[in-house]
């Protein structure tokens, strides 16, 4: 039942946002801004509440007087900001409840959100008190219905059994004092609704607290011309307890629920109020739930970084990513921009409600999603290419150890400053910073877990300006300027098992990921083929093989492409992708690295494809040798 009604009206909310993205624009839709929308509404209610508090007679007789003499008297300001406020506390009471129905109609408030909904659900309540009151104060004839109603209302109660209306039977028992009292009321009750309303949006990542400027003017100017155009203004004269009102104009926004005091009765419309609060209230907690949701806390790998975020049950992934204070870019939160796609990589989801136009069907074929739509049912990975990586330092770095690992492979110990926090992921790489700004990219070696320090394996390429200048010239304690952590050739979060392919020095980010995925405890099946010229660049082929022997998981599989025969090579020979290919003729179901030259890659990868390897499933970080601004590294999905 509940989730029939919802679907229907989530369908007409759907519709109607989308008439509105066609006459507004995504970014100026006011749907997507209805709770920024009444926080500025509000202050305009407040803002113009104070400046009529002050030329208010907080007087049973001075009242009704005060309020007229602002209201033409001065018509040119205090009348238009008496109309203003009017017209302002009604639109708020709009923007709520679309608030809260379009909430509803989302299922978005169930879980974590329940303090949001509980809390949305007193606000407006207070509102209407608020509302309700502010208009006893004015002491015409629609202040004295409102008021002797109101009162009626509550003397139901059994605590003040009648007694309260005895105040309003004369206009001599209309005391200052009373009066003191609702002008108290009327102050008081919205204090404690700014107060609320900061604790209703406490469960809202990066809640929006203020519209877009051109919403805001136009929100503004359409209040303006309101009370030109109809000016509010007092009924029927001053308040006169002898004579009942015959005819009164009623704000049906917020005094709709007092006709049926006199109609019902106040027991009825007591039973209405509470009947309909209650249901409101046990709302998140009713059985009904999103088909599929899931009931735990799930873990969202975003890359390029392979940072962690936990999503909480009916979290979308924008909400985890923005508690976790990721950078995300977003705007409407509600399907209708676009700026918060992403690439799902792995694990299910749901794509919840959005504009067909902002994710088109080709864009779900290839596995994208919005962000603030969808929401996990597993442990996902996804990529967000407007992401930044983590942030990037520019430094210098004292070369601390250089150790000869091979004829043509130097490795080099780099000690950054004491004071930098140099956070980089397994895989990444940094740019060294020639004199002329000109850069060369090499991978870290070591895992994050040994930091400080920083492994670099370097090649020497003949000609090559700074790898001679490393195997000619360098010693310790030279100073090198750096930038990074920099690329997206990471780990992913999976169950696949995985094969490693390296080429010469790609062994370097290999061995970063492998060190790395030792230390987490990944138990994942693993498979590295290094592939190299001869067995003299085998520089840590003993550091593999003792990989080997302490993880049941791990296998190495050197391969040479230039050994001749009587160099007592007893191991495979040939192009190290086509060793790859002779023990998986059928790739599907794997995960691949691939890490070396781009003729290594861009031979090795279509072949792979060609064999079963998912796009997906592929990823590559291909190096180009001698050049002034290598290639950035890419992943193939």
């Amino acid at each position: 039942m509940i989730g029939a009604l919802q679907a229907l009206m989530r369908w007409g909310f759907m519709r109607v946002e989308a008439l509105f993205n066609r006459a507004f624009g995504d970014r100026l839709n006011p749907y997507y801004h209805l709770g920024s929308l009444t926080f500025f509404l509000f202050w305009i209610v407040a803002g113009t509440g104070l400046y009529l508090f002050a030329f208010f007679d907080t007087s049973v007789t001075g009242a009704f007087q005060s309020v007229e003499g602002l209201t033409h008297r001065q018509w040119f300001i205090g009348g238009i900001v008496r109309s203003v406020h009017r017209y302002a506390s009604d639109a708020m009471v709009v923007t709520m409840v679309i608030h809260m129905l379009r909430y509803f109609a989302f299922d978005r408030l169930r879980g974590f959100r329940w303090v949001s909904w509980v809390t949305g659900v007193v606000l407006i309540w207070l509102v209407y008190v608020a509302g309700a009151n502010g208009y006893m104060l004015p002491w015409d004839q629609l202040a004295q219905y409102v008021t002797t109603a109101s009162f009626e209302w509550l003397d139901w109660i059994p605590m003040f059994r009648g007694s309260l209306i005895r105040n309003f039977i004369y206009d001599s028992t209309v005391s200052d004092r009373l009066f003191s009292l609702l002008v108290f009321i009327h102050i008081g009750v919205p204090l404690v609704t700014l107060l609320l309303m900061w604790v209703h949006v406490q469960r809202v990542p990066k809640a929006t607290m203020q519209p877009p400027r051109p919403i805001a003017i136009a929100a503004g100017v359409m209040l303006v011309v309101l009370a030109l155009v109809q000016p509010v203004l007092s009924q029927g004269g001053p308040a006169h307890m002898a004579v009942v009102p015959n005819e009164l104009k009623l704000d049906w926004l917020l005094l709709g629920l007092y006709p049926l005091v006199h109609i019902w009765g106040p027991a009825w419309t007591w039973a209405l109020v509470l009947a309909v609060s209650g249901l409101l209230f046990v709302q998140p907690w009713l059985v009904w739930r999103r088909k599929g949701a899931a009931a735990r806390t799930l873990n969202i790998t975003v890359h390029p970084d392979a940072r962690h975020v936990a999503a909480r049950r009916g979290e979308t992934i924008l909400e985890a990513g923005l508690r976790a204070e990721l950078p995300l870019q977003y705007d409407c939160r509600a399907g209708g921009c676009g700026l918060c796609v992403c690439t799902v990589l792995n694990g299910t989801f749901d794509h919840g409600p959005y504009q067909p136009a902002t994710l088109t069907a080709a864009m779900r074929e290839r596995g994208q999603a919005l962000m603030c739509c969808a929401v996990p049912l597993e442990d996902l990975e996804i990529d967000v290419e407007t992401l930044e990586p983590l942030t990037k330092h520019e430094f210098d770095a004292t070369v601390v150890g250089m150790e000869r690992l091979a004829p043509e492979v130097i490795r080099l110990l780099l000690q950054p400053p004491a004071d930098l926090k140099l956070d980089f992921i397994a895989g990444q790489y940094l740019n060294v910073i020639l004199e002329d700004g000109e850069r060369r990219a090499f991978s870290f070696a070591n895992p994050p877990m040994q930091r400080p320090l920083i492994d670099l394996h370097v090649r020497r390429i003949p000609g090559g300006r700074f790898t001679g200048h490393v195997f000619d010239g360098m010693k310790v304690g030279d100073t090198l300027r750096l930038e990074g952590p920099l690329g997206r050739f990471t780990l992913r979060e999976g169950e696949r098992p995985i094969i490693f392919l390296a080429g010469a020095t790609g062994f370097a980010p290999v061995k970063s990921i492998i060190e790395d995925a030792f230390a987490r405890g990944i138990t994942r099946p693993m498979r590295l083929y290094w592939g190299v010229r001869q067995v003299s660049d085998l520089y840590m082929r003993e550091l593999a093989e003792t990989w080997q022997r302490e993880h049941a998981n791990f296998r190495f599989v050197p391969v040479l492409s230039d050994g001749a025969p009587g160099d007592g090579w007893e191991g495979r020979r040939g192009l190290v992708h086509q060793a790859v290919l002779e023990d998986f003729p059928d790739m599907r179901g794997q995960e691949l690295y691939a890490c070396g030259s781009t003729m290594m890659v861009q031979t090795a990868v279509p072949e792979f494809l060609s064999h079963g390897l998912e796009e997906g499933a592929c990823f590559s970080d291909a190096f180009v040798l001698n050049t002034p601004k290598p290639a950035e590294p890419a992943a193939l999905a």
